[in-house]
């Protein structure tokens, strides 16, 4: 066996059905009493509800997450945080709301509870990345990592088919990518392979019947296991470039990740045996194909596969190749000029990679 290096992340998981019941025992226990409950302006409902929920510990509700975690977002809820008198934070939501728990902690330290209804899988992680100036930054620390995550299967059982199949495929990419990272290691592996497995059997069930309680369970499993992998390890060529076209030219998130994803996997094929034997193993598929099997199932479930119908312009492939080239990731095949124009070209068109 080759050498390796693991570090684990510590934090406390509640998963679940009804999980969310434990919520103020949670916040009890963390020796709260001045929580700013936050979310996006869709979720500012859930967030009252959670505010009610708690009582008395309730500083109350900042409900202007956005995409990317803009900084001006972040400044304006540091105001409120300073206001409120704010001794720890809840975050229920996706990674948009996750991501502004994440700034907050970074600036003030403060503990935070965070309650996913997507499967980003970024509430796992000490990475948060900012936007700001049209570019995203991103960075590690200690004080990122939220000290505890409430997975409750019942807050995904709203969450639109659409919006399921992309949230999943995002996850699948943290999984995929940690495969072949640098800092690769055996448990990640073990748990990446599992996660793709778990989302690739729950996503289509889910596509059939949103209300299905076991391919729910099993897409947030899966979604779980795909954040310890991003939380552990580096990422590679594919998050670049996800990061790059996000703060260039605002797109939405999760879908970007599923319409990258495939080329992505195509460019790094030759160069990660390893891993592509083991994402065909959990797609169960030839191990020629873990790339177009990938771009197949999130077709076949509805996804958008052309970086143009998600509105980045064709004048931005030129631009965006050349800043994932300035400061790159590491990537297991050698990063090329001409190489990363085409991947963006194919995935720009949505063409299926071969």
């Amino acid at each position: 066996m080759e050498a390796f290096v693991y570090n684990a992340n510590p934090g406390r998981v509640i998963f679940g059905e009804g999980t969310l019941s434990r919520l103020p025992a949670e916040v009890e226990r963390l020796g709260l009493s001045r929580v700013l409950v936050l979310a996006t302006p869709a979720q500012e409902a859930d967030a009252q509800q959670l505010a009610r929920r708690i009582g008395t510990r309730s500083a109350g509700v900042f409900a202007q997450a956005r995409m990317h975690t803009p900084t001006e977002v972040t400044e304006r809820a540091m105001s409120v945080v300073a206001e409120h008198g704010a001794d720890g934070l809840i975050a229920v939501g996706g990674g948009s709301t996750t991501g502004l728990a994440k700034a907050i902690a970074l600036r003030t330290d403060l503990p935070q509870i965070v309650a996913p209804t997507t499967y980003a899988g970024s509430e796992m992680t000490p990475i948060l990345g900012e936007t700001h100036g049209g570019r995203k930054v991103t960075q590690s620390s200690p004080k990122i990592l939220p000290e505890v995550v409430i997975y409750d299967v019942d807050l995904t059982l709203t969450l639109p088919v659409p919006q399921s199949v992309t949230s999943g495929f995002n996850a699948i990419a943290h999984a995929a990518e940690a495969l072949y990272t640098r800092e690769a290691n055996p448990l990640i592996s073990l748990l990446a392979e599992r996660s793709i497995a778990a989302l690739a059997r729950g996503l289509p069930a889910i596509a059939m019947n949103p209300a299905d309680r076991a391919a729910r369970s099993s897409a947030l499993y899966g979604a779980w296991l795909a954040g310890i992998c991003l939380g552990s390890v580096g990422m590679a060529l594919h998050h670049k470039l996800c990061h790059t076209l996000g703060g260039m030219f605002d797109l939405p998130h999760a879908q970007t990740h599923t319409a990258l994803l495939p080329h992505a996997l195509a460019y790094n094929r030759a160069a990660a045996p390893a891993a592509m034997e083991a994402i065909s193993r959990a797609l169960q598929v030839q191990v020629q194909e873990p790339a177009a099997a990938l771009y197949d199932l999130a077709r076949s479930l509805g996804a958008t596969m052309a970086l143009r119908e998600l509105g980045m312009p064709h004048s931005g492939i030129a631009e965006a190749t050349e800043r994932s080239l300035a400061n790159p990731y590491w990537n297991p095949q050698p990063l090329e000029r001409a190489g990363i124009l085409a991947l963006l070209t194919a995935a720009y068109e949505g063409e299926r990679p071969v």
